[in-house]
């Protein structure tokens, strides 16, 4: 018997995983966590932890039992054999949903599209990705919409490039600052004049929970667009992260630009690296999204300060050290 309360998450471990799973909680629902490991940490009380992978459909067959919503927020261990990985991953949450009849909320990003889509994506804007990661997002979201038509609902919000305090595979945390590290130089990808669009995770999560408390009246098939923080020159990112640091420390970070060339040389050798080289175009000219239907639909967009955001950020990351 299907539960209307009770959601299952698949990647509460991770950054936007994490944070749907505790704003549901704390939103009222019953939450599910499908782990491969124990309970993580305190914050993850007053949630049931259930021990599987989601790479096992059985695993996630029997965690989604019962519930109305699965939150698909789950990647590879370490983003390893993510494009062999992931498409089996969402085929197990599918079937899972199609059994219980279930929404799937799936955190989407702007890698389903090209350079003909820019510079302003809309929901409906035509996919033609020319990177393999864009390719597979595309794929996925087909599956998912052949699902709407079978037995499951589908809710996707697609995003800028995340940042917030949890996450650690973004360009935020990979490539501007370094995790665990005091701030002392930011890396930007991006060239002087080029706009680009960053989503702060827990506003994210907040729309995908605003928009499951109406998912009653949402399309079969629903997707909507962030407008998140809009840097129109590509140095307000970096203007913010500098006072914040200044505030906590005192101390002007320097800012270089993203050694692209050393992506290059290593990306043989290194996965991460040559998908970044691939995404390379979207720091070369600007793409925003427009939020029209998410505001039409919910009223506003929940939306953080920047500084405020960025100083949770840096904490999370353990790089931001207080002044003495």
């Amino acid at each position: 018997m299907v539960n209307g309360n009770t959601v299952l998450v698949l990647g509460a471990t991770g950054g936007i995983g994490g944070e749907m799973a505790r704003q549901l909680r704390d939103g009222g629902w019953s939450v599910r966590a499908l782990s491969r490991s124990a309970m993580p940490d305190s914050r993850a009380h007053d949630m049931t932890w259930i021990r599987g992978d989601a790479m096992n459909a059985d695993d996630v067959r029997n965690a989604a039992q019962g519930c109305a919503v699965i939150v698909h927020a789950v990647n590879p261990p370490g983003y390893r054999r993510w494009a062999e990985l992931v498409l089996p991953m969402l085929d197990n949450t599918i079937a899972a949903a199609r059994i219980n009849g279930a929404t799937i909320v799936l955190p989407g990003t702007i890698y389903n599209f090209g350079p003909d889509a820019f510079p302003t994506l809309s929901e409906d804007s035509p996919q033609h990705p020319v990177s393999r990661k864009g390719a597979i997002r595309v794929e996925m979201e087909r599956r998912l919409a052949a699902a709407s038509q079978s037995g499951a609902r589908v809710l996707i919000v697609r995003a800028g490039d995340f940042f917030g305090p949890e996450a650690g595979n973004n360009w935020f945390s990979q490539g501007l600052v370094k995790p665990g590290k005091a701030v002392t130089a930011v890396s930007y990808p991006g060239e002087r004049g080029v706009g680009h669009q960053w989503s702060y995770i827990p506003d994210v999560a907040r729309a995908m929970v605003d928009l499951l408390g109406r998912r009653a009246v949402l399309a079969p098939f629903a997707t909507f667009h962030l407008a998140g923080h809009w840097d129109d020159d590509g140095t307000q990112m970096i203007a913010a992260i500098q006072r914040v640091v200044v505030r906590r420390t005192g101390k002007t970070p320097r800012v270089s630009a993203l050694p692209w060339w050393l992506l290059t040389l290593a990306s043989p050798f290194v996965a991460t690296f040559r998908e970044m080289r691939e995404v390379r175009y979207m720091w070369r000219e600007p793409i925003r999204m427009t939020n029209a239907r998410l505001v039409a639909f919910l009223g506003g967009e929940p939306h953080t300060s920047l500084d405020d955001a960025i100083d949770a950020t840096l904490r999370g990351l353990g790089c931001s050290t207080p002044s003495s």
